[in-house]
């Protein structure tokens, strides 16, 4: 279950055109180019899983010399870091995507328009070759392993890994709630991916674990990222009206980068295309379960962010934010909402 707290006030943006971007791609130790200026088309894809969060982005008619460096023919371009940042008008660039590049590729669209791929992954070192090596003696905490696997994790994004060098991307703790005190009651040695380590703390402390802009992220699962919550409504942005799916409720915005994965926002909308539920036998206990969860609303309006997917073109109409969340105080237990829908299923779905 995701709780609330009481009244709160919202963040919304001031402005909404002249709409600017900065994109950086810069070598390990942070030396790098500026593409702002070019037509740039990008998508980024963010959630609350452990997978990382990755980016596409495309830039377009680059002299050759350049081109060359961010995609040499035959070998191994010098950079390995991507920033992206969007704002509008005078308001400060807020960052929406950093990460380590992992393939750059050159194409060209027709006989004008020639570009330069990247594809890159936020953490992508640290999750795929970040090698958990270390003992815990009795009497130690939840927070010195986070700690220690934290550790393990920055040291792999530094070093050289198995397809090259590495992207030189920091990795450090981001947000994490307070984690039980209770020590370990014989000492603990823990040897295998940092991955598969971090997912069994995440368990043992009844969170998700995510990479979030290089920062190791904890989010409980009865609860959300704490701050104000950022306000969606036709003036601030809303385009269409946000759809019940059986993933969550499906929001389009324009491009906002306050939006985080893990916080929340306030939905100032009464027009929500419901879910249709299945009407056979078998759908009765997923139709009660998504009545409990993904199909929920929140009566203040209040929504968990689980997905932020960012798009844009500098030169063209894209430039939205699409979300999936679920509602504040919406329960998802499969397994109880199976056994209570077996026995007393809802009034509306009995034949």
């Amino acid at each position: 279950m995701v709780t609330s707290t009481g009244s709160r006030t919202v963040r919304e943006m001031s402005t909404q055109y002249l709409r600017r971007l900065s994109l950086i791609v810069a070598t390990p130790s942070g030396a790098g180019l500026e593409f702002g200026s070019f037509r740039v088309v990008f998508e980024t894809h963010r959630g609350d899983t452990q997978t990382p969060n990755t980016c596409d982005i495309k830039i377009y008619n680059l002299q050759q010399s350049t081109a060359n460096q961010l995609a040499p023919n035959g070998g191994v371009s010098e950079f390995t870091q991507l920033l992206l940042k969007v704002a509008y008008g005078s308001d400060p660039l807020m960052q929406i995507f950093y990460g380590s590049i992992k393939q750059t590729r050159r194409g060209r669209e027709d006989q004008l328009n020639s570009y330069v791929a990247i594809t890159a992954a936020d953490g992508d070192e640290a999750y795929n070759f970040a090698p958990a090596a270390f003992t815990l003696a009795s009497g130690a905490v939840q927070q010195t392993a986070f700690t220690n696997l934290i550790q393990a994790m920055a040291q792999a994004s530094l070093a050289s890994t198995p397809v090259g060098q590495g992207s030189g991307q920091p990795i450090t703790q981001g947000y994490a709630p307070t984690m039980s005190p209770t020590p370990l009651i014989r000492g603990r040695t823990y040897y295998g991916a940092c991955r598969d380590e971090m997912r069994s703390l995440a368990k043992a402390a009844d969170c998700t674990w995510s990479i979030q802009d290089g920062k190791v992220t904890f989010i409980p699962k009865t609860s959300y990222i704490p701050g104000d919550p950022v306000l969606i409504s036709p003036t601030t942005g809303l385009i269409g009206v946000p759809e019940q799916t059986q993933n969550g409720l499906e929001v389009r915005t324009l491009l906002n980068p306050n939006i985080k994965i893990g916080q929340t926002i306030k939905l100032q909308s009464t027009d929500i295309n419901a879910l249709r539920y299945g009407l056979d036998n078998q759908s009765v206990s997923t139709n009660f379960s998504l009545q409990q969860g993904a199909a929920a609303t929140n009566a203040d309006g209040l929504y968990y962010v689980m997905r932020a997917e960012h798009s844009g073109d500098t030169r063209g109409n894209n430039w939205y934010t699409d979300l999936v969340c679920i509602a504040i105080n919406a329960t998802v237990t499969a397994a109880q909402s199976v056994q209570q829908a077996a026995i007393t299923p809802p009034a509306v779905f009995q034949y």
